[in-house]
């Protein structure tokens, strides 16, 4: 299993939430560079997030969802959460 953060995703509970963020980003027809410049967040560490590279703070999720025209609650929900 690929170390995450220093920590270990085991339960693929950041690659879930990657996987949320990116469908929502492709729905609503934004580049991932796009909604990293949106949220204030560093293109290359938008792309770990959406691949569950990052362990990603609630502040980035709160962002990420801000941009996307949602709340944080619906994202995670969408990746079961």
């Amino acid at each position: 299993m690929a170390r995450v953060s220093g920590k270990q995703d085991d339960d693929g509970q950041l690659k879930a939430l990657g996987a949320a963020i990116r469908a929502r980003r492709k729905a609503v027809g934004i580049s991932q560079e796009a909604l990293a410049d949106a949220a204030g967040i560093d293109r290359s560490h938008m792309g770990k997030v959406e691949r569950g590279e990052r362990n990603v703070t609630i502040l980035n999720v709160m962002r990420v969802a801000a941009a996307l025209g949602e709340r944080p609650s619906e994202i995670l929900s969408a990746a079961g959460m």
